[in-house]
């Protein structure tokens, strides 16, 4: 098992997995379809932003993406598992990574917008509510979360 920089030419297998694994959590093809864009990671952002991915015998398990806000703040945007995997451990090895990747550039604070489904999960690694976010499906909201790290 590694994990390795993406490159620019893994954007098409990244947003394949990111489809397949925000469909893992009952979300209607028809609510998929509609999140296309949201759901693609091009090469550009592959170019523009740290995109990490996680493999085992060249078969991608996950990849997670961040974005500097300030010389303090990351932004954890994406953290996808491939759905034959959730629930192995996978998505907490790529958080350690993570972790480690912002605590050596010397962020402090780590912000983002999770999933309902994942909000535990991130929870678990200490992160606190501290706001929400509304979706595009009415009534629904995404908890606005944050970890101070030292």
């Amino acid at each position: 098992m590694k994990i390795e920089k993406a490159k620019n030419i893994d954007n098409i297998e990244l947003s394949e997995l990111t489809a397949r694994s925000k469909a893992h959590w009952n979300y209607s093809s028809e609510q998929i379809e509609k999140w296309k864009d949201d759901l693609t990671i091009s090469a550009e952002y592959i170019d523009k932003y740290e995109v990490y991915k996680l493999k085992e015998d060249d078969k991608l398990i996950g990849y997670y993406s961040f974005q500097s806000v300030d010389y303090k703040k990351v932004k954890l945007d994406n953290i996808f598992i491939n759905p034959e995997f959730i629930g192995r451990g996978y998505g907490k090895i790529l958080m350690n990574h993570f972790f480690k990747k912002v605590k050596s550039k010397g962020f402090e604070n780590i912000y983002l917008d999770s999933d309902p489904n994942a909000e535990k999960f991130y929870q678990n690694l200490g992160f606190k509510v501290i706001g929400q976010l509304e979706s595009s499906i009415k009534n629904r909201f995404l908890p606005i979360m944050e970890l101070k790290i030292k």
